[in-house]
């Protein structure tokens, strides 16, 4: 497989406070990484400079070999996903507005074209039965997946997911986690932030556990729940364990 996206030295700081001190890791096309850590280690804030929603203070991101940068970052937005914590949706809108609205405007697809595309996401998600309804007649689960539709429709070469069942209560959390395991096994390159370690023990190739800016340990799901080597991971699993 080849490298999809680079992370390269990232250095990021908010006043005086250091919140990313020298990240540099790999995303492989197809694979699925999931960064784990106490709240405040970063995660968020490295997946926010992926894509220049933050600006990085230093070191380089690069898409397919492409460096992000302010000359290029619309276009490179448009070949990454990314699904928030609190979904964004256009309340406005319905459900399948919500998702071919991008493609529409952006990609100046023909709405007839965009709108089946759309129709066959809110499907892959399981909300096909709620395409018209409007974001105040979903419950917080179908509200995420339809952002997560919405992200797919403009086919990106990377998903990026910061935290995405954060908001919700454990029934709707399993929903969310179905549909993002379910774009893990077709083979989707994705790079999550999460607190389900139900998620990233079944779905990721790689587990990295971040804590104070600093990536302390990564490796295979069966290495870092089953055998972490360092004292701050095993500390964290532990607490996630009896919470």
């Amino acid at each position: 497989m080849s490298e999809i996206l680079t992370i390269d030295n990232l250095w990021k700081s908010y006043d005086s406070e250091q919140v990313l001190c020298g990240i540099s890791m790999s995303l492989k096309k197809g694979e699925t990484k999931v960064l784990v850590g106490p709240s405040g280690s970063g995660k968020s804030t490295l997946l926010r400079c992926v894509n220049r929603l933050t600006a990085p203070d230093g070191g380089l991101v690069k898409l397919a070999g492409v460096e992000v940068g302010e000359g290029n970052v619309n276009e490179i937005r448009r070949r990454i996903g990314f699904v928030f914590q609190d979904f964004n949706l256009f309340l406005h809108l319905t459900a399948i507005e919500n998702v071919y609205v991008a493609p529409v405007k952006i990609k100046r697809e023909s709405k007839p074209v965009a709108r089946r595309k759309a129709m066959a996401l809110l499907d892959r998600v399981g909300l096909a039965d709620k395409a018209d309804a409007y974001p105040a007649q979903l419950s917080g689960g179908q509200q995420q997946r339809v952002s997560i539709a919405r992200a797919l429709s403009m086919e990106p070469e990377v998903m990026l997911f910061d935290e995405p069942t954060s908001a919700l209560d454990p029934e709707l959390t399993q929903e969310v986690v179905k549909v993002m395991s379910d774009l893990a096994d077709d083979g989707m390159t994705m790079l999550v932030v999460s607190h389900e370690m139900g998620f990233a023990r079944d779905a990721a190739d790689e587990v990295l556990f971040m804590e104070k800016g600093v990536i302390v340990e990564c490796g295979p799901p069966e290495k870092i729940f089953g055998r972490p080597d360092n004292v701050r991971t095993k500390a964290f699993l532990r607490l996630i364990s009896e919470a």
